[in-house]
């Protein structure tokens, strides 16, 4: 059965300014890497990929449903991951949102909201955000893999000739149009969902940034000794959620994001503005 939307991150390789592949990097006690999958798994229903060279090596651990594709020819630049990702698509899923892995402040509302403008009558929607175009925080048709491919074989690896393509219907949403969205202008105002990290500096401004506000409580056995009520508290994770309030999530707390996503993975990851629910596993949760 062909699922609606899928999530694809293009891992990349070692770069050559950051001295390491930026799916490595840490983030907040997990990994980049973990940290846009998690983010992609709580906005699309579909498939979840990673393209990554051939022969990459990917930080652990992922989550279970990840599926790994190799890119056939490093080099080629970013159309060729996107060629790769779409590729695997074809017959399970309709729409992927495909972006880089050096996204730390994507926010499930930015994904959702760039996905929810992909109309029937449109291949691609291009976020024009922050001054630039966003092909690697975009969503696109997965039929679109045999034009790009085909550009490839061209010679024009550049996004921006598929964007230019008569056989690719593109619209392009600036940040106006993006922020008419309510959820999204509540939650990311200033688009820092499409900030990346290019080098050292970048990536060490960007750790330095506070952690995500969250709304966190303790629930039934676990709301005991002062703990009722809502607290709101900095936090990267559902770990760093669970820390925050005097809790470790193993197999006796269970956690419920945003009043729904039931979950006892310490590394999903958090946005601003989740709310999170703990309660006691052994007490049925």
């Amino acid at each position: 059965m062909v699922q609606g939307t899928a999530g694809v991150v293009l891992a990349g390789g070692r770069s050559s300014r950051m001295g390491t592949p930026k799916a490595e990097l840490e983030w907040h006690g997990s990994t980049l890497l973990r940290r846009t999958l998690g983010v992609l798994a709580r906005s699309v229903d579909g498939p979840l990929l990673v393209v990554r060279a051939a022969g990459q090596l990917l930080p652990e651990p992922l989550p279970a449903q990840v599926e790994i594709v190799e890119d056939p020819e490093e080099g080629l630049g970013p159309l060729q991951g996107i060629a790769a990702g779409l590729t695997a698509l074809a017959g399970r899923a309709l729409t992927a949102f495909v972006c880089s892995t050096d996204l730390p402040f994507l926010h499930p509302a930015f994904v959702r909201r760039v996905l929810s403008a992909l109309t029937d009558d449109l291949d691609v929607v291009l976020p024009v955000a922050r001054g630039y175009p966003q092909p690697l925080a975009a969503a696109y048709r997965v039929t679109l893999a045999p034009l790009v491919t085909d550009l490839i074989v061209a010679g024009d690896r550049r996004p921006a000739f598929l964007f230019r393509h008569e056989r690719c219907r593109t619209l392009r949403i600036d940040d106006a149009a993006l922020l008419k969205d309510p959820a999204l202008a509540a939650a990311d105002p200033a688009l820092d969902s499409v900030v990346n990290v290019n080098s050292p500096d970048e990536y060490r401004a960007a750790r330095c940034q506070p952690a995500p506000q969250v709304t966190v409580q303790r629930y039934g056995a676990l709301a005991g000794n002062g703990h009722r009520g809502p607290r709101t508290v900095r936090a990267a994770t559902l770990s760093g959620a669970a820390e925050a309030v005097g809790l470790t999530l193993d197999r006796h707390v269970i956690a419920a994001l945003n009043g729904d996503q039931i979950s006892r993975d310490g590394d999903v990851p958090l946005a601003s503005g989740d709310t999170v629910a703990f309660l006691s596993a052994d007490a049925g949760g």
